[in-house]
């Protein structure tokens, strides 16, 4: 049986996504490439590894093992790099970061250039997710460290504290709103929105907060930056709710105003997850370190 790295890589990859089409992109291979090498692997094997249907591929049994095996291969390959670089004059390496909206726009930008600053020779590919998609992600070995909000179940992941994440409502400076210092989401769901994209992590959750109290969040307009909808709620398109290092921000610059929210679920502590510290190479457990208090 021979099955190269790139394949290995690759299936991990599409197995993550359930996707040919999304694992060839992440592999960054074409899709007839990726189709020819899938199938290639069957036939070295002489079973099937997916099941493929309308919706994507799923993992047969035997999909599954290779799973297993493959993630084990590529941690040791990591391994070994790290050790023998020492022996080239600095260590080499790379890392799967996953991160919830509000990490990777507002707390990560500092801390990984500084990370990257003291370690020349390790790569970041960093990715945003939901905290419930990371979570899953990091326990089944599809990414090294993840960071999330308090709001998932963390299993048996180890986790460490990162930063804390207060969600709170923007408002142009003469809305009716505008004096309150505290607002509840009820009361805002009877107002018009400003969002993020619809397959945004942040933007998902507060379209379930709205369904749990019983009404549509009206959105008006989707954008891709919380500088941008800043921007919109400024010219008076409607309400948005971001977070408060967002906010703070955008208000030094544009004429908005910030109210906190009163519902508990409003304030998040963000948390650096892995599936096991000790099992990461060092230069990976050295980035959970400098993420960490």
């Amino acid at each position: 049986m021979r099955f190269d790295l790139v394949d290995l890589r690759l299936f991990l990859r599409v197995a993550e996504t359930s996707s040919i089409t999304h694992g060839a992109a992440k592999a960054n291979m074409s899709l007839p490439a990726a189709s020819e090498r899938l199938r290639g692997m069957e036939l070295e094997l002489g079973a099937a590894l997916l099941e493929r249907g309308r919706r994507g591929v799923k993992l047969t049994a035997a999909g599954r093992v290779l799973v297993h095996h493959a993630q084990l291969v590529l941690q040791q390959i990591e391994h070994m790099r790290s050790e023998l670089s020492e022996f080239s004059g600095g260590t080499k390496g790379h890392i799967r970061l996953m991160a919830n909206t509000s990490a990777l726009s507002e707390f990560l930008p500092e801390a990984l250039k500084a990370f990257l600053a003291n370690n020349p020779g390790i790569d970041i590919d960093v990715e945003e997710q939901s905290s419930y998609d990371i979570i899953r992600l990091i326990a089944e070995g599809f990414a090294d460290v993840g960071i999330v909000a308090d709001i998932v179940d963390f299993g048996g992941l180890e986790t460490f504290p990162f930063a804390i994440d207060r969600l709170v409502v923007v408002m142009p400076r003469k809305h009716k709103l505008s004096g309150a210092r505290r607002l509840s989401f009820r009361v805002l769901l009877e107002h018009e929105f400003v969002g993020l994209a619809a397959t945004n992590a942040l933007q998902q959750h507060l379209g379930q907060h709205a369904v749990q109290a019983g009404r549509p969040l009206k959105l008006r307009v989707r954008l891709g930056s919380f500088d941008a909808v800043c921007r919109m709620v400024e010219n008076g398109v409607g309400l948005a709710v971001i977070p408060e290092t967002a906010a703070r921000r955008c208000r030094q610059t544009m004429a908005i105003r910030i109210a906190r929210l009163s519902d508990p679920w409003s304030l998040r502590h963000l948390n650096v997850c892995v599936r096991s510290l000790s099992e990461l190479p060092d230069y990976a457990q050295r980035l959970v370190h400098h993420l960490t208090p």
